[in-house]
């Protein structure tokens, strides 16, 4: 069982990662570090806010996961 939950644990992990990178489109590599601060924050509409979406649930199922894998040890 907890085979299972490491192999979960590591596929939602590498699409958490690469939706947290996808957000950052267009700020270039400045912007991955934080260093990029002339952007201007505007509403999220269409496929930037369904991305946003999936990056919290992917994060919440993360949470869980870890939890789980914690007890069952």
């Amino acid at each position: 069982m907890t085979t299972y939950l490491d192999i979960a644990l590591i596929i939602i992990s590498l699409a958490l990662t690469a939706s947290v990178i996808l957000q950052n489109k267009g700020v270039g590599l400045g912007g991955l570090t934080g260093a990029d601060s002339t952007q201007v924050f505007s509403a999220r509409r269409g496929l930037e806010k369904t991305l946003f979406n999936i990056t919290i649930a992917l994060s919440v199922i993360f949470f869980i996961l870890t939890i789980l894998t914690i007890a069952l040890r």
